[in-house]
């Protein structure tokens, strides 16, 4: 993204809350993600959104920090994004990144934070290793990860039945990740993986790969993508009658937005895991309300109120170290907050590996005729305690870790 828009952006995240023209401490938060591609309409554009909230509610009740929000589109690729960050870094003076779009990309930044003692807060990007061999004093992994879902959904569709999978799998770190825990789930449960294909990040055209899916006769066909790829498949998949033929799709990550996109008449059934729903209390509607004025009346994806309540954590934490400065610091003071009441996730706690816990959601799309309003998709089957939604501590390898 050009940086007169960066600029432009930026203008007007400073003129629109009131007083923190006579603020202290200049604050620089970055978002960096996809912002026209596979993953932008769970993220990217919207997560901007979703920062500027969090700057405008913490600004109302504190006049401590200048708070200045820039915006860059990572492309997906690692090498643009990471020289996006250390630009950013270097001669622009952001002392936070936020939502980061893809695992390759979160994966490379993660060491360029500990670095230059910047501070990363993946929102989107899933993939466990990041609190695993990964962590970094730095880092934040806060919404959800391969981990949490993979066991969330791949644990229920087998405990209700469906033993034998077959994974079709996006071809990157995120894809890879996701079909490894996904597939150990099914064995440890007692299921069997029977196959799996991978295919590039964007395809258009997924016959190919849904007729290797379908030739395998497993029941299950577990899809290890995201965004837009797991909608094309989905819908392919319906074209090709392989749900009709008895096969089942499981989706391992599936934001509200896909299946908005899908329509409840094809996604009708899907099991999947989440960490937010918008419509679950008053604080999570009144959000989504507020959120849904400048996004186009779309409800927040997971990874949008991710945002949002990370970003709103991160100035808090600043305010208390009393400067951005010193990245590892203010992440130390978000570790240290012990477990504390977020607005729209619920007790969360900030562990010591960077990975961010609360309680996480199996959901069940609904019926066409079940929804009642606008964006009602899901019914709750039941909730994961956040003791159980995340891997445990000590199993992630973490160096943090002693």
């Amino acid at each position: 993204m050009k940086r007169s828009i960066e600029a432009a952006l930026l203008v007007g995240a400073i003129s629109g809350f009131g007083n923190i023209a006579f603020a202290q401490t200049p604050v620089r938060i970055g978002v960096l993600g996809d912002m026209s591609g596979v993953y932008s309409d769970f993220a990217g554009p919207g997560s901007v959104e979703a920062a500027r909230l969090a700057i405008e509610d913490f600004t109302a009740t504190s006049n401590k920090l200048k708070v200045e929000l820039v915006v860059a589109d990572a492309q997906n690729k690692t090498d643009v994004a990471t020289a996006i960050a250390r630009r950013w870094f270097d001669t622009e003076n952001v002392d936070m990144v936020v939502d980061i779009p893809t695992s390759g990309v979160a994966l490379g930044l993660a060491g360029l934070v500990k670095e230059k003692n910047k501070v990363m807060i993946a929102t989107t990007a899933g993939t466990s290793e990041l609190t695993g061999k990964a962590c970094t004093p730095n880092s934040l992994h806060w919404t959800w990860d391969t981990w949490s879902n993979s066991h969330g959904t791949a644990e229920a569709v087998v405990k209700s039945g469906g033993k034998s999978w077959f994974f079709l799998t996006a071809d990157y770190t995120f894809g890879a990740t996701m079909e490894k825990e996904a597939g150990d789930v099914v064995k440890a449960n007692g299921g069997t993986v029977v196959g799996s294909v991978r295919h590039p990040l964007d395809t258009k055209d997924f016959s190919s790969f849904l007729l290797q899916a379908q030739a395998s006769k497993a029941q299950i066909i577990g899809l290890a993508n995201g965004g837009t790829d797991t909608s094309n498949a989905i819908k392919t998949a319906g074209e090709f009658g392989i749900v009709a033929g008895g096969q089942k799709l499981a989706g391992l990550v599936i934001f509200i937005n896909d299946i908005h996109a899908l329509g409840l008449k094809a996604a009708n059934g899907l099991l999947l895991t989440t960490a937010f729903y918008w419509d679950m209390n008053d604080r999570t509607r009144a959000f989504a309300a507020r959120f849904a004025k400048l996004n186009k009346g779309k409800v927040p994806s997971m990874s949008q109120a991710g945002t949002y309540s990370s970003t709103l954590a991160y100035l808090r934490a600043v305010e208390k170290v009393g400067s951005a400065r010193d990245g590892a610091a203010v992440v130390a003071a978000m570790r240290a907050a012990g477990t504390f009441d977020d607005p729209l996730f619920g007790k969360t706690t900030v562990r010591a590996d960077g990975r961010v816990v609360h309680d996480m959601y199996l959901v069940e799309v609904k019926k066409p005729e079940e929804s009642k309003q606008p964006f009602d998709y899901y019914k709750i089957v039941s909730t994961i305690p956040a003791d159980r939604a995340f891997r445990p501590l000590a199993e992630g390898g973490c160096p943090l870790i002693k």
